[in-house]
């Protein structure tokens, strides 16, 4: 089972795709070139984490089940 879920921050997004680069079974960039999650169980946490660390806009961000924020940190 899943600890982490992913959203974007579609305000954030500007579009660089690193995300994408580094896990493309989750993420993609849509018609509006942001990043859109397509499945964030195709792939590890340590992923994830990678892919959100990438994101030079912190537009990826990563929740714990209960919805508390665990990257980028607050």
């Amino acid at each position: 089972m899943r600890d982490m879920k992913v959203r974007i921050d579609r305000d954030r997004c500007t579009g660089l795709a690193n995300c994408v680069a580094i896990a493309p079974t989750v993420f993609e960039m849509d018609d509006e070139f942001k990043a859109v999650v397509i499945d964030e169980s195709s792939v590890d946490d340590e992923t994830l984490w990678r892919a959100a660390r990438a994101c030079t806009q912190d537009a990826v961000i990563l929740q714990d089940d209960n919805g508390k924020q665990l990257y980028p940190e607050k």
